[in-house]
């Protein structure tokens, strides 16, 4: 897996969840386990079947975890950064509307919450860019300018 970029409160929430599921995600689905067998014969029992698929779900999502939380980089605001970077939020103006965004990585990206990923074409974008700085974006229905007005 790439780095993931995350944010302190994200992958202390990741940590959680990894740590939730490697034991009481774990004992759940032992347990049903358990109590699947004891309905006898497993080439037609539907609930050991569906036991194993929780299973399957469940040490995968772990894994994914593992790799991520592995891998990961704590997003920190770099000292006296005038330009856009990984974690910095940012105000531009859009068509006379102030937008704030926060350049995040893409495990955490939530548009509706103005999070965008560093991955995005507009997260690309803005990366590198400083206050003043117009920047211009091709979507489906056009070209958007952007104006960098504030780096947080």
């Amino acid at each position: 897996m790439n780095q993931a970029y995350l944010t302190k409160e994200r992958h202390a929430e990741l940590q959680a969840e990894f740590k939730n599921l490697k034991t009481e995600g774990r004992k759940a689905v032992a347990e049903r386990l358990k109590k699947a067998k004891e309905y006898g014969d497993l080439s037609e029992n539907s609930e050991y079947a569906e036991a194993k698929e929780e299973q399957d779900r469940l040490e995968r999502r772990i894994f994914e975890l593992e790799d991520m939380l592995k891998n990961a980089s704590i997003i920190e605001k770099p000292v006296g950064k005038d330009e856009v970077f990984v974690g910095a939020t940012i105000k531009v103006m859009k068509g006379g509307v102030e937008i704030s965004y926060q350049i995040v990585g893409s495990n955490e990206t939530k548009p509706e919450g103005g999070k965008i990923s560093n991955e995005s074409p507009l997260g690309m974008a803005f990366l590198g860019k400083k206050i003043g700085d117009v920047v211009k974006v091709k979507t489906p229905i056009g070209e958007v300018e952007y104006k960098i007005t504030a780096i947080e």
